[in-house]
């Protein structure tokens, strides 16, 4: 039985490329479709405060909460999924970041601590401690603002709109992923070499 297991880890473990993971995306995405559901992660949020009564608080929550639990349920699976993975199935070094070598010189250009096959360095200023600084109030309250209005202001998030959306051709959606994309640039060399020098 632990041979099985060591040989379905490998097999998991492995690096996959991206004509497995599109078309299983592509074949969630039709039987959500198909049954009238949309994807999307920052929705949840929305779903638990309509479940545990904002709707007495605020018309916005007034939705029926019942019939989106299956996105709750995709949530819950995709924390539950990356603890597995990361603690039974990718080993000790399942948390690092393969990244190029491209991409590991261009952030060490801007003061970012990262070395090619080791997990990333994150800056000290993102942790408790970091909070109570400039540096780590403006990324993480004020990241964590800005991505907040920002899903619900563009109606979804990321994933809600790049792949449910587009899959539905969803005009709305395309203009938010081409906005996900000018604003990703803009902080990367923008906001985070300017933070990164305070």
């Amino acid at each position: 039985m632990l041979e099985l297991f060591e040989q379905l880890r490998a097999f998991i473990a492995q690096p996959w490329p991206w004509w497995v993971a599109g078309p299983v995306i592509s074949v969630v995405m039709f039987l959500l479709l198909y049954f009238g559901h949309e994807f999307g992660i920052s929705e949840n949020f929305r779903i638990m405060c309509a479940a545990d009564g904002a709707d007495e608080l605020n018309d916005f929550f007034k939705i029926n909460w019942k019939d989106s639990q299956w996105n709750l349920l995709v949530a819950l699976g995709a924390v539950f999924a990356g603890y597995m993975a990361s603690h039974y199935f990718l080993g000790p070094d399942g948390d690092v970041a393969h990244i190029s070598d491209a991409t590991v010189a261009s952030l060490r250009e801007i003061g970012l601590p990262l070395e090619q096959g080791k997990v990333p360095v994150v800056p000290d200023f993102v942790s408790w401690s970091g909070l109570f600084t400039l540096k780590g109030f403006l990324t993480i309250a004020g990241g964590g603002f800005l991505v907040g209005f920002g899903a619900r202001y563009a109606g979804g998030c990321t994933s809600g709109h790049a792949i449910s959306g587009l899959s539905a051709l969803q005009l709305p959606s395309l203009i938010a992923v081409i906005g996900f994309f000018i604003g990703g640039l803009f902080v990367t060399y923008i906001v985070l070499p300017w933070l990164l020098a305070l």
